[in-house]
């Protein structure tokens, strides 16, 4: 090992992002690092990131952690998708499933031409009857995928619904068995090395100094780290993510129990419902110029399914991403890396997919230039291709308020809308690179949006109507049928992942 090497990492803030770090290090780095978090229990958490999309089942495994044992930690439920009501219009409603649209692969032309064609003519429903996990979701149905083959149920894409704060306990405890350490208080100050600007130590409100080779900045939306004492800068994208606060607020749980996530379009935003074991989770995203607190708290409240079990709680934030994630020996990661609001249950998997890239890019050296770029760079493409596809839902509407003309009317970025008049014009979408939303998800939202291809994949003539009907309803049967023998939600997690009631 070199004079450089790094062997003491100091993760500053703890909260979900803080402790999946710390899990994660603990248990890929053990024995080779010395890992340390620290956090004030004085200082909250956001904790709005109760969604989360399939890859959070690849960090779980890597882990090895237990999926019943962390549902029934976290009070969690499971996810096949997204719910949109009123994104379109009033009273229209499409879900963007996990999974495919179609069942299996059919080859060079994927299965939703063959729906353009005959949804064009008349002859197929809505695509949602044509994608299972919106099946599934529709009839409140789950089950993880079986040993069938031929069979919509023998690969079933899912996620999870939890408690953020139970979640970060969860891995606390996993990390801490790991020989993570963790450190209580509030952080006084940062110390730099006068030559290089690198971080050398914090000092704590007690006096501790807390010396590392490699810090991890969790303090959430005040980067600590990375923005207070690196001054890093930040990309503002508000003239494309125009919603600037938030309410959030629980509520009692009601049935049925339902396995998806619902975003309800409102006058000036829109409000999230997340369903757990022991509540439901709620929110309201909306843009202070066309909406105040008042009216904001006031939407959210009278539109809850259960009793509220606490009072509105605010956030504001700013939406984009720092300008450099990775700056000298310090990484921020969750909040303190930059923030989209969770309409496609991003949040979570921002933290998973930065742990997951510092790991591969973990450093030999201190100060390796070109592992630091091509982190920073990878994790920019992320972020604006994700920006991308949250705006695709606000600029494609057919709503009539102030708000959603806005919407309706602005400059999008060069790349989202390339895609959209490739989709427009001939039916084609295209995943770039390692972008994270596949071209299932791309081709639910622009449809379910009102952006429906004009053209379809000339390869799907060269089958005769009658050969392209039968498939394609023999597509809806298929899907529909093996939904039905699939058990109810709540029941499935009664026999397998029930969590104990929660201490009064």
């Amino acid at each position: 090992m070199s004079e450089d090497a790094i062997s003491k990492v100091v993760i500053v803030g703890g909260g979900t992002a803080g402790w999946m770090t710390a899990a994660a290090f603990g248990r890929l780095f053990a024995g080779k690092l010395d890992v340390r978090l620290v956090e004030s229990e004085a200082i909250g958490t956001v904790g709005v990131g109760e969604a989360t999309i399939p890859p959070i089942r690849r960090f779980n495994g890597v882990l090895g952690i237990d999926e019943n044992e962390f549902i029934r930690a976290s009070q969690g439920t499971f996810k096949l998708g997204i719910e949109f009501k009123d994104w379109l219009r009033e009273g229209h409603s499409y879900i963007h499933a996990f999974g495919n649209i179609g069942g299996r692969d059919l080859g060079l032309v994927q299965f939703y031409h063959y729906w353009v064609r005959q949804h064009r003519l008349g002859l197929a429903g809505e695509m949602d009857e044509y994608a299972f996990n919106c099946v599934a979701a529709r009839q409140n149905r789950f089950m993880r995928s079986a040993n069938i083959q031929n069979s919509p149920l023998s690969d079933i894409a899912y996620a999870f619904h939890f408690d953020a704060g139970l979640y970060a306990k969860f891995l606390r405890g996993f990390a801490e068995a790991r020989g993570v350490r963790r450190t209580e208080g509030k952080v006084a100050s940062v110390q730099q090395d006068g030559e290089s600007g690198d971080i050398v130590s914090i000092t704590m409100e007690s006096g501790e100094v807390i010396e590392g080779d490699f810090f991890v900045d969790c303090s959430g939306f005040r980067g600590l780290l990375i923005e207070q004492t690196l001054k890093t800068g930040y990309h503002d994208w508000t003239h494309w993510l125009p919603c600037d606060r938030a309410m959030a607020v629980p509520c009692q749980s009601v049935s049925p129990l339902t396995p998806y996530t619902r975003s309800t379009a409102r006058s000036a935003g829109w409000q999230w419902r997340i369903p757990l074991q022991h509540r439901i989770g709620n929110g309201m995203v909306y843009c202070s110029e066309f909406m105040s607190d008042d009216e904001a708290a006031g939407t959210l409240l009278a539109n809850l399914d259960g009793e509220p079990l606490a009072d509105p709680r605010p956030l504001r934030f700013v939406t984009g991403m720092r300008k450099q994630f990775w700056h000298r020996n310090c990484v921020a990661i969750g909040l303190a890396s930059g923030f989209m609001e969770p309409l496609e249950s991003t949040s979570i998997h921002f933290i998973q997919s930065s742990i997951t890239l510092l790991v591969a890019c973990f450093p030999n050296t201190r100060n390796d230039r070109a592992m630091i770029d091509e982190y920073n760079r990878q994790v920019q493409f992320e972020f604006e291709r994700s920006r991308d596809f949250l705006v695709l839902h606000y600029m494609a509407n057919e709503r009539s308020e102030p708000f959603w003309q806005r919407c309706r009317e602005m400059s999008i970025p060069d790349t989202l809308r390339a895609k959209i008049e490739l989709f427009r014009e001939n039916g084609r979408c295209f995943r770039e690179s390692d972008e994270l939303f596949m071209i299932p998800s791309w081709v639910q939202v622009m449809v379910g949006q009102g952006i429906v291809p004009r053209r379809y994949h000339p390869m799907v003539d060269l089958q005769s109507p009658e050969e392209i009907q039968r498939m394609v309803e023999g597509v809806r049967h298929v899907l529909a049928r093996s939904a039905e023998v699939m058990p109810d939600h709540a029941e499935y997690i009664a026999k397998n992942c029930q969590a104990p009631p929660l201490p009064m």
